[in-house]
């Protein structure tokens, strides 16, 4: 792959910065240490060791990632990596991120994606260095209501599963530590909400992507549970181009705290089926049953108005659904067919994607 390190992106603002990236080990997270690792960053990461194998962290086996194992729960141990490292730039993803593991463990689900939040959050407010801080949350935070143009960010926040309800706490927690403690100090602080996100690397329990991909490999039958919820699906380097121009724009000042939505365009928000139905083109192999029974409640349809980040920050998709799903699922292919890692391939392919639409992240 093309040096990415050596193009101009997001203003140069990432070349030497010291980034500190919770969840580093996750599917988000992994993606985004390739990226800020190409942009020249100096990237330390907080997280539990990946709960998946494979898992795309460790296959991408970067060098120059600073790794501490810690549990966000683990204040000290927090505190520890925060005075060590002295961060300029946090990127917070850690997090119990499983609608359905949240039914099952909502304590953990709390603990985790509240406490350990906060206990980041104090560990910030007594460190210098941090100029801004990105709390990733989901699109799931809204109070669900009948939105035909998707959630605009002033919309009430809401949350009917622990796991929702855990990470609009998590907007309200940290919108006080802003307010509150950060403004004085310097640090500037926003929320980023984006969500069904798939790509190449994902294998987490519950999701479609990851269990398409273990049903085709294994010649199974893959099981739907809510064939007509309707989704913004998109890439997952799309949110974190938005989160990289979040960030820099917290870098150059305050005008960008706040809360923002990362969404695809209305196009790309699919119902589950006709988004089976569009992976199926492209492995042709795979059975689909409905799966009877009672399930967790989930949200009908989940749409997000991003009309605020394609204004503000003049940040928009690159990739529509038909190439996100043919980049996705000719990762796989890759991975299953032949050890393939394509995520570079991927990365530069969407940078090349959004130079040529003239986003000035790329530019």
């Amino acid at each position: 792959m093309e040096d990415l390190a050596l193009k101009p992106q997001f203003g140069g603002a990432y070349a030497g910065r010291r980034i500190l990236i919770t969840g580093h080990t996750g599917f988000k997270g992994s993606w985004l240490c390739l990226w800020l690792t190409s942009l020249g960053a100096e990237v330390t990461g907080l997280a539990l060791p990946p709960d998946t194998e494979p898992s795309h962290w460790r296959l991408l086996k970067l060098e120059g990632v600073r790794e501490h194992t810690v549990d966000l729960r683990d204040r000290a141990g927090v505190e520890r990596v925060v005075a060590e490292t002295q961060p300029e730039v946090v990127f917070h993803l850690a997090a119990q991120p499983l609608v359905r593991r949240g039914y099952r463990e909502p304590v953990l689900t709390f603990e985790s994606n509240v406490l350990g939040l906060i206990n980041l959050l104090e560990a910030l407010r007594t460190t210098r260095s941090v100029k801004a801080l990105v709390n990733v949350t989901t699109d799931k935070v809204y109070r669900e209501a009948a939105v035909a143009t998707g959630y605009p960010e002033d919309h009430p926040l809401g949350g009917h599963d622990p796991y929702s309800t855990s990470k609009a706490c998590s907007e309200l927690v940290t919108e006080c530590y802003r307010l509150s403690f950060f403004a004085e100090a310097g640090l500037h602080a926003a929320t980023a909400r984006a969500g069904n996100v798939i790509g190449g690397g994902d294998w987490s329990e519950d999701r479609l992507v990851p269990d398409f991909v273990r049903a085709a490999s294994a010649g199974h039958a893959l099981k739907l549970r809510n064939p007509d919820a309707v989704r913004p699906w998109q890439h997952v380097l799309e949110p974190l181009s938005g989160y990289l121009r979040l960030g820099q724009a917290l870098l150059a000042g305050a005008g960008a705290e706040g809360v923002w939505n990362f969404g695809p365009a209305a196009d790309d928000a699919l119902s589950v089926q006709k988004l089976v139905t569009g992976m199926q083109t492209l492995w042709p192999m795979l059975r689909v049953e409905l799966q009877p029974g009672r399930h967790p409640r989930e949200a009908g349809v989940l749409l997000l108005d991003s009309t605020k980040a394609r204004r503000e920050l003049e940040w928009q998709p690159v990739w529509g659904v038909d190439a996100t799903l043919k980049h996705t699922l000719d990762w796989y292919h890759g991975f299953y067919e032949g050890g393939h890692i394509r995520s570079r391939d991927d990365l530069q392919a969407y940078v090349a994607a959004a130079s040529k639409a003239r986003l000035p992240w790329a530019a």
